[in-house]
């Protein structure tokens, strides 16, 4: 007979569990301790007998574990056995939870890092990761929308912030597809999210172009008061124009002074190639000082705090504005701009030889390891002309 709701709130516990059957294999199992559980018995394909628990009464309701068990009669009849089903849901749904949008995005970077990504690349990775955090950290990645990812990044448009907002969705995306590669997840949600963000025209880092004014610049380096290490990444930065990330974090087992050759490691490099920098005298005489003064320690500019890092980030710009330089006039990295302009202009070097002294990565792999070593000569030739010239600009000699 089947059961109804009156009869199965009236069951009582005994001393031993016992069972009322249903219909269809259905059945409430009582338990001494008052339980009442929903219990399914059926055959599979082979003829085996099985049970499948559904779930407890009251939270499963007889019309809910009804259909609850149609469920499973529907799969028996697809020659899938339910209790196998629930049970490879079970370790997917355990393995899900684990595998959350921050778990999937550690093991990436983890990757990049084993891949030998330069450090700098790793450490921003790891800081796309903090912002996406709060919103996606704690998601299953298998389970995340696309218009989750969107909100995440979102904020960052909204306060005018284009490139971070269009970084961190591009990071997501590395880490989605990583994912799909893994058999993490089955699609990759930023795919649709295209267009879904605004692309107003990117601002270019600041830099001073014009001779004239350069010579002022230097002039204004040259008369810098603050502390000494500031002073000497000031004074170096023109003369080897690298990227702020690279200078900052130069150390001096890289350099050697008789050889007159600064060696930057491929890990601290975006193109993930070593770079050579040839030393012109006045960059030479720049390190000199600055040994004097940081040559105990493991960087050449260290940070004011502690000489176990790096300069801060920020230092070189933030003394360009003590200068009087605004953000919109001059940056750390405009030293960059500043000489692949000039030089350009000059009309005394190849192209070629310009792009390797700012380390722009050729997409040719075959030219680019023959450009490597072919204009290294002339490289050489062009640091030390570039050095007189800054001088004939500032006025001053520090040969």
């Amino acid at each position: 007979m089947a059961l109804t709701e009156t009869a199965i709130r009236a069951l009582k516990p005994k001393a031993k569990a016992y069972k009322v059957a249903d219909e269809k294999g259905l059945y409430l199992l009582v338990t001494p301790s008052g339980g009442r559980l929903w219990r399914m018995k059926f055959r599979n394909g082979a003829g085996v007998e099985k049970k499948l628990a559904l779930g407890s009464y009251p939270e499963l309701k007889l019309r809910d574990a009804r259909d609850a068990r149609d469920t499973a009669r529907g799969s028996l009849a697809k020659g899938i056995d339910p209790a196998d089903q629930k049970r490879r849901d079970k370790i997917a749904a355990k393995i899900s939870a684990l595998n959350t949008f921050s778990a999937v995005a550690k093991a990436y970077i983890e990757k990049n890092r084993r891949d030998g990504l330069a450090a700098a690349t790793v450490r921003k990775r790891e800081w796309f990761l903090s912002l996406l955090q709060k919103k996606l950290g704690n998601r299953p990645i298998v389970e995340i929308e696309p218009v989750e990812v969107l909100e995440a990044v979102r904020p960052y448009e909204a306060s005018k912030n284009d490139e971070k907002a269009h970084r961190t969705l591009q990071f997501a995306g590395q880490v989605f597809r990583f994912a799909v590669a893994n058999q993490l997840a089955k699609v990759d949600p930023t795919r649709d999210l295209r267009g879904a963000l605004a692309s107003r025209k990117p601002k270019h880092f600041a830099a001073i172009l014009d001779s004239r004014r350069v010579g002022e610049l230097l002039r204004a380096i040259d008369g810098y008061e603050g502390y000494p290490t500031t002073k000497y990444a000031l004074l170096f930065s023109p003369l080897v124009f690298v990227r702020p990330g690279e200078l900052r974090h130069a150390e001096w087992r890289e350099i050697d002074l008789d050889e007159a050759v600064w060696r930057i490691p491929p890990a601290k490099m975006k193109t993930r190639l070593e770079h050579a920098v040839p030393l012109s005298r006045q960059a030479i005489a720049v390190l000199k000082e600055a040994k004097a003064f940081t040559g105990g320690g493991k960087y050449v500019f260290p940070s004011i705090r502690t000489p176990k890092s790096p300069m801060s980030e920020n230092t070189v710009n933030a003394a360009l504005r003590r200068l009087g330089y605004s953000g919109d006039e001059m940056t750390a990295h405009g030293f960059r701009a500043m000489a692949s302009t000039l030089l350009n202009e000059s009309g005394k070097w190849s192209p070629d030889a310009i792009e390797r002294a700012l380390a722009h990565k050729d997409k040719d792999a075959v030219r680019a390891a023959y450009h490597r070593g072919a204009h290294w000569a002339e490289r050489v030739e062009m640091a030390q002309w570039w050095a007189d010239y800054l001088d004939q600009l500032k006025g001053t000699s520090r040969n």
